[in-house]
C-alpha cells in the first residue's frame, strides 16, 4: 500500500467514523463555520478546564475533506492547552500553505510524527480549491477561541 493510499484510508475513516461527534452540554465556547462555495458546514462546541480543552464536539455536513479535517482537528486539540493548540494550528496551516516551501518540521520518514492523522491532508495541496475545505474547521476553531 502506498503512502497516498494510506492517507486516503485515514481520511475516509475519519469521514465515515467522525471522532468527538457527540454533543456536549453547556459548552464554554461555540462557533459555526460555513464554506458558501461548496456548502461545507462545521459546528464546534468546546468545554474548558482552565486553559485546557476538556471536551470537544464537532458536527457538520459536507465533503470528506472538511468533515475528516474536523474529526482529526478534534482529536488534535482535545486535552491540550491553548498554547499547544496554537502550535498545532500553525503547523497545520503551514502544511496547507501553497506558498510554503518548508515542511515545517514534518518528517516524511515518519508520517504522523508531528501532526498525526492531520498529515494525511497534505495531499489536498494538489487541489487548491479544496484547501478551504480542509481549513474550515481550523478557521471555525480560531473563531471559537476568539482568535478569528
Amino acid at each position: 500500500m502506498s503512502l497516498e493510499d494510506l492517507y486516503r484510508e485515514v481520511i475516509l475513516d475519519h469521514y465515515r467514523n467522525p471522532r468527538n461527534h457527540d454533543p456536549i452540554d453547556a459548552p464554554d465556547a461555540t462557533a459555526e463555520g460555513v464554506n458558501p462555495l461548496c456548502g461545507d458546514e462545521i459546528s464546534l462546541r468546546l468545554r474548558f478546564d482552565g486553559d485546557t480543552i476538556a471536551d470537544v464536539s464537532v458536527t457538520g455536513q459536507g465533503c470528506s475533506i472538511s468533515q475528516s479535517s474536523a474529526s482529526m482537528m478534534s482529536e488534535a486539540i482535545k486535552g491540550h492547552t491553548r498554547g499547544e493548540i496554537e502550535e498545532v494550528t500553525r503547523r497545520f496551516r503551514s502544511m496547507m500553505d501553497l506558498e510554503s516551501t518548508s515542511d515545517d518540521g514534518l518528517d516524511p520518514a515518519h508520517p504522523g510524527s508531528v501532526l498525526g492523522d492531520l498529515e494525511s491532508l497534505q495531499g489536498v495541496k494538489a487541489y487548491p480549491v479544496r484547501i478551504k475545505c480542509a481549513n474550515l474547521p481550523w478557521t471555525t476553531l480560531a473563531e471559537a477561541l476568539g482568535d478569528g
